[in-house]
């Protein structure tokens, strides 16, 4: 059965095999504070990129990937870069620890009684697995994107002559629970189904089916050397992060709260679709593509490092199963 990098098994001191659970949590939760770490300057690039609509006269904000990250340095400096990244951190380890661990949880339990795990069966695993994470994903992406998005909102509203107020997550989350109850902290829940649940569908797959061609750690190990599953990671993340950038584009649209005077508003994931293909072409549902593609790719790698390090069985004290 192809893995995540490491086996979904661990040795107790009794010498019985049983699913490890919790260095999988821990082992997701640390990947993904490092990752994000790594790459929160260029999800903002992607949100904005995302968000900003085409005028009627075709005018934009930002005119590319690198244009909007100079932009966005030079209005709000270094620091303006990592706009939202604490709720991201904060919420992060619980959503990978979630998506990473429920994958492995999935794929054991759906093994055949032989020993192998069919590509449907890698599917099935790896869409539930998205699933699950979306109890956590909705609310953290829907502050994140408005802490990401507030630079562009303060910038287009200066520009005709009005000032917004500062804001922050906590002020955000509770002005959404005061006035709309928890349920105001999951809008976009439909959208951000979608995007996680494809996506995991392509990736986890599309992983072990790359992992599995690299050389082995040792003869007769089920773990790929590090270069292996790093570079199955980079790969598979990149390639899903595109496939489903569509469903990404939605999703962040429906989730930015403020709009610039003018910019369309949405109601649901069909009415979003409808009106960015009626007015900006199928284009529009690429848009920040490249870098989500960028940010994905180290994401999702670091997290395959995490895994093959085994820093959270070293920590534990557990044992793998393929050693």
């Amino acid at each position: 059965m192809a893995s995540n990098g490491k086996d979904s098994t661990s040795v107790t001191s009794s010498g019985t095999k049983q699913f490890a659970l919790l260095p999988k949590i821990v082992n997701g939760g640390i990947a993904g504070i490092i990752g994000v770490s790594c790459v929160f300057p260029l999800d903002l690039v992607k949100t904005r990129l995302q968000n900003q609509q085409v005028g009627p006269n075709g005018e934009k904000m930002y005119n590319s990937m690198l244009d909007c990250f100079k932009k966005t340095y030079r209005a709000e400096g270094y620091f303006g870069m990592y706009r939202g990244s604490a709720v991201n951190i904060l919420l992060i380890t619980p959503e990978k620890a979630i998506k990473l661990a429920a994958n492995d949880f999935f794929r054991h339990h759906l093994t055949t009684s032989n020993g192998t795990l069919p590509i449907t069966r890698q599917m099935a695993a790896g869409g539930l697995a998205g699933l699950c994470q979306i109890v956590i994903t909705t609310p953290m992406e829907l502050l994140k994107i408005q802490m990401q998005d507030a630079g562009r909102v303060a910038a287009q509203a200066k520009a005709v002559g009005k000032t917004l107020p500062k804001v922050s997550a906590t002020s955000i989350a509770m002005e959404l629970i005061r006035t709309k109850g928890i349920t105001g902290l999951y809008k976009g829940t439909g959208a951000t189904m979608l995007r996680d649940v494809s996506f995991s569908v392509v990736y986890f797959p599309l992983f072990a089916t790359l992992n599995a061609l690299g050389p082995r750690r040792d003869d007769g190990s089920n773990e790929a050397v590090f270069w292996c599953s790093f570079l199955s990671g980079c790969a598979a993340g990149s390639m899903a992060a595109l496939a489903v950038n569509p469903f990404d584009v939605v999703k962040t649209r429906l989730q930015a709260l403020k709009k610039v005077e003018g910019e369309m508003q949405f109601n649901g994931v069909a009415d979003c679709i409808g009106k960015t293909l009626k007015h900006e072409g199928i284009t529009a549902f690429f848009k920040g593509g490249l870098c989500r593609m960028i940010v994905i790719a180290p994401l999702f790698g670091i997290a395959q490092m995490v895994y093959f390090l085994g820093v959270a069985e070293a920590i534990l004290g557990i044992k793998s199963g393929n050693k």
